[in-house]
């Protein structure tokens, strides 16, 4: 499977004015769109009933719904912002390529699973269309946040696999306040304050958000299409990590053989993948995840990796606040969150 990478030489998607017309075109557009004042920018923006962090990302968004078009053999890794991204992104990077690398010397070692699994929203900033054939050969791992209403048809066409993965929404109000605090702290516009964070999440204006309408999107999409689409919970893959990496594994089109399971394969990758493993390597700590031009710290997208540290800094209203909040959304969907572990 071949990667994107910092080395790889872009292609031009459009001659140069042809992309400034298009960045005009964008503008154009979210200049009319809702605004709310954003968590660590100063503005976010409503677009097709979803908020998004800033003008430049919201290009990005738009260049996807139109560009992206994926084959049938290619996997489509979604998430909300601050589910488990990271992790799963080592983890069907590892499943895939198994075969080819042994993980005393696996690239997961080296290189940010960011580098190694292409952000889709990224490539308008890069000029390197979906995908490249010369460059890329099938089969693909590719990653968005895009809600499920906003995947273009031709996604939808392609008829590629999708794998959805989602956290409870109190450990990700907190992991996405700390991050987007952290990935923003030379940005001198003061961000807003923990409390003043929390009551945009509630009212659905986060990154991405609503949160409810994120996950419900690829819920019914999973039950209506369960061939297509894979709902995993991060909560249950701590629980039961060798079940669900097996679940995973079937899903993608990589079922582990019994010789393979006796061999111990499926330990091996989630030790591999594990947050203190990936956490502790050099590359995450003071690596930069580089794409391109993008360049970004590897050390944010490192926290705590926890189950339940939402405990840490809700207060029991807060708390009850979110839970009552989630009731409501998701009444009569038979969709619930395990938010903490049991001993």
């Amino acid at each position: 499977m071949a990667t994107v990478s910092s080395s790889q030489k872009p292609l031009d998607v459009e001659e140069d004015d042809g992309k400034e017309r298009t960045c005009k075109r964008y503008s154009e557009i979210i200049s009319t769109l809702p605004k709310e004042k954003g968590w660590t920018t100063e503005h976010m923006y409503q677009y097709q009933g979803f908020w998004y962090h800033s003008v430049v990302g919201l290009q990005g968004i738009m260049w996807v719904e139109e560009h992206f078009k994926p084959r049938h053999e290619d996997l489509l890794l979604v998430s909300a912002p601050k589910s488990g991204t990271t992790w799963f992104k080592s983890l069907m990077f590892a499943i895939m390529n198994r075969g080819q690398y042994d993980c005393s010397t696996h690239p997961l070692l080296t290189s940010s699973p960011h580098e190694l699994v292409p952000f889709s929203e990224i490539f308008f900033h890069l000029n390197i269309p979906f995908p490249n054939p010369d460059t890329l050969s099938p089969p693909q791992i590719f990653h968005t946040h895009l809600p499920f209403t906003s995947l273009s048809q031709s996604v939808l066409d392609s008829r590629c696999r999708i794998v959805y993965v989602c956290r409870n929404p109190k450990d990700t109000f907190v992991s996405l306040f700390y991050f987007l605090q952290k990935k923003e702290e030379e940005n001198p516009r003061e961000p807003l304050s923990f409390e003043e964070a929390f009551e945009q999440f509630c009212k659905g204006v986060s990154v991405y958000g609503p949160f409810w309408d994120h996950v419900l999107g690829y819920w019914k999409a999973s039950l209506e299409w369960p061939e297509r689409v894979l709902f995993l919970k991060y909560e249950d893959m701590k629980v039961d990590s060798s079940f669900h990496l097996k679940r995973l594994a079937e899903f993608m089109g990589y079922p582990f053989s019994l010789e393979e399971e006796k061999q111990g394969l499926v330990k091996e990758i989630l030790k591999l993948c594990s947050f203190e493993n990936q956490s502790n390597l050099r590359v995450s700590k003071t690596g930069r995840f580089r794409v391109g031009h993008i360049s970004m710290e590897n050390n944010p997208f490192f926290r705590k990796g926890e189950v339940g540290d939402w405990k840490n800094h809700l207060t029991a209203e807060m708390a009850e606040r979110l839970d009552r909040i989630t009731g409501q959304k998701l009444n009569g969907y038979d969709l619930r969150f395990m938010d903490t572990l049991e001993k």
